[in-house]
């Protein structure tokens, strides 16, 4: 089975990546890829959560951070207690760090070809969109 569901891509720079990746055999979201491949910035780590940036951030948000769990789960109801409890702490630095009076919390859970998500590994979108009246709202895809 893929690591990746290349139709819910929505760019071809991230379709390219997600395809060389999968050549690779690479999970991205895993914390010894992650770190191999420095694609991304760490923002924050605990000992089951990492914070970085979006890297194809959704058209509208101001702030897109990625929550990456350590354990490679598809669903967060398969995650380590110590790693649900984290959650927890991770988004209380991301609001204060970043100051957040308000921000979406998504997650999709279980097979990324269903859930509309690019990657086989459980991860939260924290996101924050452009409060001015004619900004276009932020779109998290929820489905297939």
């Amino acid at each position: 089975m893929s690591l990746y569901c290349f139709d819910n891509h929505r760019t071809p720079e991230q379709l390219a990546e997600m395809q060389r990746l999968e050549a690779a055999g690479i999970c991205l979201f895993c914390p010894d890829a992650f770190r191999k491949e420095g694609t991304q910035r760490i923002l924050w780590e605990g000992a089951h959560w990492t914070i970085t940036p979006n890297a194809y951030p959704y058209k509208g948000a101001d702030l897109h951070l990625l929550l990456l769990p350590h354990e490679h789960v598809e669903d967060m109801a398969d995650l380590s207690e110590p790693a649900q409890l984290e959650l927890f702490t991770a988004l209380a630095w991301a609001r204060e760090h970043h100051d957040l009076t308000y921000y979406a919390l998504g997650v999709r859970n279980g097979d990324c070809r269903h859930t509309g998500g690019t990657i086989r590994h459980l991860h939260a979108h924290l996101l924050v969109g452009d409060p001015t009246p004619d900004a276009p709202p932020v779109r998290f895809r929820m489905s297939s």
